[in-house]
C-alpha cells in the first residue's frame, strides 16, 4: 500500500494548510518547508492580518539570508514619494491591519499602518548604519517570536 494514499479528511486538511513554492532563475523550482508556527493552523482559522504577518516574516527572513554584513533590510513604499523605511519592527492588529516601524533615510522615526487588502511591500537592501557593529536582522527575531508565541 502506498504512503501517498490519503483519506478524504487528510486530503481536505492538506488543501487547507499553507504551502510555499518558488522558482529561482539559479536554483530552479522548490517547495519550501514552513516553520511549525506557520503551518500548524489552517489558513481559514487565521485572521487576514495574522496570515499576512506570518508570510511577511518568511519573506523578510529569506531576503536577509541573502544579505552580506554590510547591508540590512528596508522596505520601499510603492505608489508615492514616501521613500524607504529601515525595518526595525513589524506587527499586526486583527483582523486586517499590518504595521511596520523603523526609521526613514533621514533617521526620522517612521511607521506604516496598512490594510491587508492594500499590502504591497518592496524589500530593499540598505547599507548598515555606520555606528552598527553588526547588521540588524529583524526577520530572525520575528520568526523566533512567532515560534515562541504560537
Amino acid at each position: 500500500m502506498s504512503d501517498d494514499i490519503k483519506t478524504s479528511a487528510e486530503a481536505e486538511e492538506a488543501a487547507a494548510l499553507p504551502r510555499r513554492y518558488e522558482i529561482d532563475a539559479n536554483e530552479g523550482a522548490c517547495k519550501k518547508d514552513l516553520p511549525t508556527a506557520v503551518d500548524t493552523k489552517p489558513v481559514q482559522q487565521k485572521s487576514p492580518a495574522a496570515w499576512a504577518y506570518e508570510r511577511l516574516i518568511l519573506y523578510i527572513q529569506n531576503f536577509e539570508q541573502q544579505l552580506d554584513n554590510e547591508h540590512e533590510i528596508a522596505m520601499g513604499f510603492t505608489g508615492g514619494d514616501a521613500g524607504v523605511l529601515r525595518i526595525e519592527g513589524m506587527g499586526y492588529f486583527d483582523p486586517d491591519m499590518v504595521t511596520f516601524h523603523g526609521t526613514d533615510m533621514s533617521g526620522a522615526k517612521t511607521q506604516l499602518v496598512q490594510h491587508v487588502s492594500q499590502l504591497n511591500v518592496m524589500l530593499r537592501a540598505l547599507p548598515t548604519k555606520v555606528e552598527a557593529k553588526e547588521p540588524n536582522r529583524i526577520g530572525f527575531r520575528l520568526a523566533r517570536d512567532l515560534e515562541e508565541n504560537s
